[in-house]
């Protein structure tokens, strides 16, 4: 390993390259291919083949993104992306972390995540509500080593929800340096300019622009 510093849900892109994005997740797809722009066509799981998914075991958001990376390469062909990402709070030492996504016990049940991460951290002052999303992207090809790379976005954990756009824990998310609003309270450009998945992108993308043979601008 190294490290440079509704079904269909894939953007079509008339006469892009095309990357696998390993997920089933149409959001995370959408904002990829806003990222990522014309230069490239993003394709999710439900546009390939369908082939038994690995558990997702790994102890860090890395080990995970690689796995899921170096699979679906192996299982399409295809030149692989994969992100695992999730909230790590301070006052939960870094919990909940990979569990992110099933910390309620329920995968993708976002309202169950939030109202268990509330209870949780009820008594918690304001000065200790530190926390950040951690997105580590990892990229890997057939018969090739992967990479991974590794965004975070730091903030304060809010005590009620605010804001409709994203998903996940959006709206419970204030980030640093900004102006109050919480994540789910941002435009998708503001967003895409500032999260950890965004800064996650914009490490990869020259690896990315090199396997794809695109011109790095």
């Amino acid at each position: 390993m190294t490290a440079p510093q509704e079904s269909g849900a894939g953007v079509s892109v008339a006469g892009a390259a095309k990357v696998l994005l390993a997920t089933r997740n149409a959001k995370k797809l959408k904002e990829l291919q806003r990222i990522l722009g014309d230069q490239v066509q993003v394709i999710g799981l439900a546009d390939v083949p369908e082939f038994p998914e690995e558990p997702e075991t790994g102890a860090t958001f890395e080990e995970n993104a690689i796995d899921k990376a170096v699979q679906a390469a192996r299982e399409t062909g295809l030149l692989s992306l994969a992100d695992d990402s999730g909230l790590a709070v301070d006052a939960l030492n870094g919990m909940p972390g990979v569990l992110s996504a099933r910390w309620s016990g329920r995968h993708g049940d976002d309202a169950a995540n939030i109202e268990l991460l509330l209870g949780q951290l009820r008594d918690v002052p304001d000065e200790r509500r530190g926390g950040g999303f951690v997105c580590a992207l990892a990229l890997a090809a057939p018969g090739q080593e992967p990479v991974v790379v590794r965004g975070e976005w730091r903030g304060t954990i809010l005590r009620e929800t605010r804001g409709e756009n994203g998903f996940g824990y959006d709206p419970l998310f204030v980030p640093e340096g900004g102006d109050g609003r919480s994540s789910a309270e941002l435009s998708s450009g503001e967003k895409d300019a500032l999260s950890h998945r965004g800064r996650a992108i914009a490490l990869m993308l020259p690896r990315l622009q090199q396997d794809l043979g695109l011109a790095q601008g």
